[in-house]
Formats: structure tokens, sequence, C-alpha cells
């Protein structure tokens, strides 16, 4: 009899499997709508991670419940922002160095034009994740950060939300999108600043962290895909007017950004050495 059940119970279980993947294949992964439900997705995804963060914070940070009410939002928003780079960045680290996708040993089609619905759909996470950012930041203005967040957040949603709908580029985007994973250590810093900690070691190891996440992500990797679309320049120049922009302004309009903040790293991590002395 029990085992009657048991075979009843696996047999329940891969029915149900089978229609989540006729459902996730047929309708959320189907060309179509990816994008739509991609977007919708990074946007669900976003208000459950500000949820949790907010919920973990409050029983197992003491620091969290002494903060004012501005301050707990911006602790729960940049939870959100901290689980989103370590999603993209990883994303974009396997399509850019490990997956076949955009390999130059691919005759699968132009570089330029190579997109897959995994790809496709990891971009609209993204999209929902910067949309969303993006609403918070202007809700709050100034709070959760001036002009330039503004710029960054819309520069980045415009031309990842590019890349899902149109599938050109996505090579590019990745690319850009890997330097997301200087994020969570940004993130980090403000943590332990506003715990009490900036005169920690954590906080000083952090700080080093960040110059070296930002030389190589920020710096180096730009001028690594500003040589790879110089190299491939036949394929880029096959692309739209608009992705065909978008390659180059977007990328040095965020390239600039990214040289003036670290400035401000290079200065900031001085000044934490010269206080040590």
């Amino acid at each position: 009899m029990s085992m009657e059940v048991s075979q009843k119970t696996v047999m329940a279980f891969k029915s149900y499997q089978n229609q989540a993947e006729v459902l996730v294949k047929n309708y959320l992964l189907a060309d179509p709508i990816i994008p739509y439900t991609s977007v919708l997705g990074g946007i669900f995804a976003c208000k459950m991670v500000y949820d949790l963060t907010q919920l973990i914070s409050t029983f197992y940070s003491r620091s969290y419940n002494a903060l004012t009410k501005l301050q707990r939002i911006e602790w729960n928003s940049r939870g959100i922002s901290t689980v989103h780079a370590i999603f993209i960045a990883t994303v974009s680290l396997y399509f850019v160095f490990w997956s076949d996708l955009f390999s130059d040993q691919q005759h699968t089609g132009l570089i330029t034009f190579r997109h897959s619905q995994i790809s496709s759909f990891s971009l609209g996470v993204s999209v929902g994740y910067f949309l969303a950012d993006l609403a918070m930041i202007l809700w709050m203005y100034p709070t959760l950060g001036g002009i330039e967040y503004i710029v960054h957040h819309s520069l980045s949603a415009i031309a990842v939300a590019y890349a899902m709908f149109t599938g050109e580029g996505q090579l590019y985007t990745f690319m850009v999108l890997i330097s997301e994973i200087t994020t969570p250590e940004i993130n980090m810093r403000w943590y332990l600043d506003t715990a009490g900690l900036k005169r920690s070691s954590a906080y000083l190891i952090n700080g080093v962290v960040i110059f070296f996440a930002w030389l190589v992500a920020r710096i180096l990797l730009f001028a690594y895909m500003f040589c790879h679309v110089y190299l491939h320049y036949d394929q880029v120049i096959k692309m739209h007017i608009i992705g065909f922009l978008l390659v180059f302004v977007v990328p040095s309009a965020l390239a600039t950004m990214n040289l003036i903040w670290f400035g401000k790293i290079i200065k900031g991590l001085k000044k934490t050495f010269a206080k040590r002395q």
C-alpha cells in the first residue's frame, strides 16, 4: 500500500515537473515574450531581495536597527544592487570568456548579432534591476545618489534593453556589465561606514579590494573591449546605426565616469593610509 502511494507521489511530481518545463519553454522562454517576462522577473526579484534584506537585517544586525528610516531604505537598496551585481557579473563572465556563443572559432554568423534565449533573458533581468533602482533613486532623490547615478542607470538601461530586444551587440553589453563586479565592494564600504567601522582593518582591506577590482573591471576591461571593437570593426559596422552608436557612446561615457570615480578612489585610499601612519 505504501509503495503504491509512493509511486503515485513520484508520478504526480514528474507530472508537475513536466508541466513546469512546458510552461518555462513555451511561455517564459518563448522568444517573443522573453524581454517582458525577464524584465518583470527582474523587478519582482528586486522587491523580493529588498524585503529579504530588511527581514534578515532586522533580526541579525544591531547596526540596522539603530539606523534612521532613510538609512534603512538605502541599506535595503544596496542589498538589491549587491545581489544583482553578483548575478549579472557571473553571467557576463561566463558569456564573455567561457561560452562558445561569442567565440571567434564559431562560424554561426557575425559576432555582433549572436544571442540566445538565456543571454537575452539574463539581460532582461538586468534591465528590470536598472529600472527598479532608477525609480528608487528618483523617488528618494538625492538620498540614494545624485545626477551621476541617474545618468549611469539611464544609459545602462537603454543600452542593455536595446541589446536584449534586438539581439545586437550582446557581447559588448556583457563586457560592460562585468564592471558590476565592483558594486559589492562599494556597498560593503558603505555598510562598514554606517556601522561605525570606518577605522577597522576590514574597511582598509575593502578599500584595497575596491582599487584593484575597479582597475581591472572598469579600466583595463574597458580598454580590452575597445580593442575588441577595433579588431572586429568590420562586423560592428554592419549593426543598425542605433546599436553602432550605443557600442561607442555608452561605453565611452561610462569609461569617462569610471576614470573620474577611479581618481576619487585613489584619493580616498591615500587619505585612509595617511591616517593610519
